[in-house]
């Protein structure tokens, strides 16, 4: 079982705790789990919440940039995976 890239970190608002993802390949969905991976950067993390444009949001597709709250802390250009379920 393979991780499979899914975005890049572009922003983290620190108030908030949510990541700003720039997905890049293959789909996401409330209750996927992530994997956040970076120089600082370990840990992952099961999707509860998604918004584009502030509105919550089920999935997300390629090109499509998206709010996702996270528990740690996160950073620019840190990669984003998608755990494949077991």
């Amino acid at each position: 079982m393979v991780e499979e890239k899914i975005g890049i970190v572009e922003h983290f608002f620190t108030k908030v705790s949510v990541a700003a993802v720039k997905i890049t390949d293959g789909e996401l969905k409330i209750g996927d789990t992530l994997h956040f991976v970076g120089a600082h950067t370990d840990f992952k993390q099961k999707i509860e919440t998604m918004e584009i444009n502030r509105n919550p949001v089920q999935t997300v597709k390629p090109g499509d940039d998206v709010g996702i709250k996270v528990k740690d802390r996160v950073r620019e250009h840190d990669v984003v995976y998608k755990v494949p379920e077991e």
